[in-house]
């Protein structure tokens, strides 16, 4: 683990986890699966890099994918360039490349046309990194492809938990965490 934010998430509760990658570049290397191995579902924030790569992630459990700017081929113009899910509660946007935090005029939930989003996912710049502002998890899990800009090849899992009864906004929000994970060879 190169980097964690939020608490551990109470085990008592279901919870969902997702494994979150970025800019595969067509490669997808056997420490990525075995960090994915396990997972609820998968979210690929763009530059998948070929058809083959989405087809082993789908044996794998199911798959939201984004299109990125390296996603030129024919096989690519299936894919969304933005996509919105909800997973245990949590409003999810995934997009290849975002902003964040969101411009101060363009709140949360009018990105999102009208539903508070929980976290929002973004690459393409292959720089892991986890913040949180205005109550939104903003998420990049770096590059799962071929090592570049001398930076180590990483993933990110969220885990998304129940409300806690009693919470300061009514147990109305699941808990997110979120970890960056490298995923390389020792």
């Amino acid at each position: 683990m190169i980097q964690s934010q939020g608490r551990e998430p109470d085990r008592e509760g279901p919870t969902v986890t997702v494994g979150v990658l970025s800019d595969t570049h067509g490669h997808l290397y056997p420490e990525v699966r075995q960090l994915l191995d396990g997972v609820d579902h998968i979210v690929h924030a763009g530059d998948v890099g070929s058809a083959r790569v989405l087809a082993e992630l789908q044996t794998m459990g199911p798959v939201t994918a984004v299109r990125g700017n390296s996603d030129l081929e024919a096989w690519a113009l299936t894919l969304p360039a933005r996509a919105e899910l909800d997973l245990g509660g949590a409003r999810i946007l995934v997009s290849h490349v975002g902003s964040r935090p969101l411009p101060v005029a363009e709140t949360a939930e009018q990105r999102s046309g009208g539903h508070v989003l929980t976290v929002v996912i973004c690459g393409h710049t292959h720089l892991a990194n986890i913040d949180r502002a205005a109550g939104v998890l903003y998420l990049n899990p770096g590059s799962a492809g071929p090592r570049r800009f001398g930076r180590p090849r990483t993933l990110a899992r969220l885990t998304i938990a129940p409300a806690l009864p009693g919470a300061p906004d009514g147990g109305a929000c699941p808990r997110v965490t979120a970890e960056i994970l490298a995923a390389e060879a020792d």
